[in-house]
């Protein structure tokens, strides 16, 4: 089975095919507008000798609320923007491609929830960047795909893991120049949400193995029984 379809390659009807191929045009628009309008954002910073930094999430601070919204934004330096996009942009497309009606809600709300919690508890620093997005993306998929057995979606959750390297310890405080909690939190997020959205989530497809008896009944049918005219031949014979 192919990798990015929802269809057994046995099973593909023309109308599926053309919704699905609407559905990955549309996926692929969503995520390349997200990642070129966060390179955008960076070379205006960079050009006009800009800092966007002070709009980043300060826990437990009126004027670091704004950062709920503009936090994941934001970037340190192109080195930190460059490690983020390859992920983000194979989670964004695959949240959009293979959930129709609730992926919009499902993106917006572990951008918020993961900004939010950050604001709640995190350490008093300016907290910026997109993998508390990255985070809950992914534990969102891996969570959707342990409960639908989608092994699509629990394959690219472990494919982006590896790319994006130490997923898992980037939820731990080792380094203290990164944003732990941006990381813990966003992971949260998803995994509450694949919990609360676990009714919408795309199912394995299933495959009815025809049985050997049965296909040779089938087989039979379809030859037909012999007609009389043969009966009576044989029989003069």
């Amino acid at each position: 089975m192919p990798l990015l379809s929802r269809y057994h390659p046995g099973y593909y009807s023309e109308e599926q095919y053309q919704t699905e191929k609407r559905i990955g045009w549309h996926s692929l628009f969503i995520s390349v507008f997200l990642i070129v309008g966060l390179w955008m954002i960076k070379l205006v910073e960079f050009e006009y000798d800009l800092d966007f930094s002070g709009w980043g999430i300060l826990p437990r601070d009126a004027s670091g609320l704004r950062g709920i919204l503009f936090s994941p934004l934001i970037h340190s330096n192109f080195g930190h923007l460059a490690a983020n996009t390859v992920p983000l942009f194979v989670l964004t497309f695959s949240l959009f491609f293979f959930y129709r009606k609730s992926s919009y809600s499902i993106f917006i709300l572990i951008y918020l929830f993961s900004g939010f919690f950050v604001w709640l508890g995190g350490r008093d620093a300016v907290h910026i960047g997109a993998s508390g997005i990255i985070y809950g993306l992914a534990a969102f998929l891996f969570l959707s795909g342990v409960i639908s057995r989608n092994v699509s979606l629990l394959t690219i959750s472990l494919i982006v893991a590896l790319i994006y390297g130490g997923l898992f310890w980037g939820i731990f405080p080792i380094k203290p120049e990164v944003s732990w909690e941006s990381h813990l939190w966003g992971a949260i997020s998803g995994f509450g949400l694949a919990w609360f959205f676990r009714h919408s989530i795309p199912k394995a497809p299933i495959i009815e193995e025809v049985e050997e008896d049965d296909a040779d009944d089938m087989e039979w049918q379809d030859i037909g029984a012999p007609d009389e005219t043969t009966e009576q031949l044989d029989a003069e014979n």
